[in-house]
């Protein structure tokens, strides 16, 4: 298989998303490495199998869980300014989920403490990234929205 998230990947997608959330105004992530080696294990199936699905542990709410693919070695803080950037398509005003904001409200979700990361590639050269979240983000849950997904301060 392909090489593994490196430390410094994985350093460096924490890093994005701490930034963003600062922005938020909500407390820093840790990287946990019980959730890493779940994310690179994650990553090598999908590289494996090259289809984008979620896994079933983020299906059954265990973790929570963002992907990414790219047809080339994708750099950890442009994965993250890629699932940040759906913040233009999040409508404040009227929160809750959608599939095209998704990414970004699991990343600046404000009850999540924990994350980890794993980057597999395909041997088409394409590189599969995973983001696990703990605990998980996008709860549908009423006020739940409101509470987590704050907008950026001024």
């Amino acid at each position: 298989m392909g090489k593994s998230a490196s430390k410094q990947f994985a350093e460096e997608v924490l890093k994005a998303h701490n930034d963003y959330r600062k922005k938020h105004g909500v407390p820093p992530l840790k990287i946990c490495k019980k959730l890493n080696t779940g994310a690179q294990q994650y990553a090598e199936k999908l590289a494996s199998t090259r289809v984008l699905q979620h896994s079933p542990e983020s299906a059954n709410g265990k973790c929570g869980e963002n992907l990414a693919w790219a047809s080339y070695d994708q750099p950890g803080n442009e994965v993250a300014e890629r699932w940040y950037n759906e913040i233009k398509n999040y409508n404040f005003q009227n929160p809750g989920f959608s599939s095209g904001t998704g990414h970004f409200t699991a990343m600046v979700w404000k009850d999540t403490k924990k994350m980890g990361v794993g980057k597999a590639s395909a041997n088409d050269g394409s590189t599969f990234v995973v983001a696990r979240y703990d605990p998980p983000g996008n709860v549908v849950n009423p006020g739940f929205y409101e509470k987590n997904v704050l907008p950026p301060k001024k």
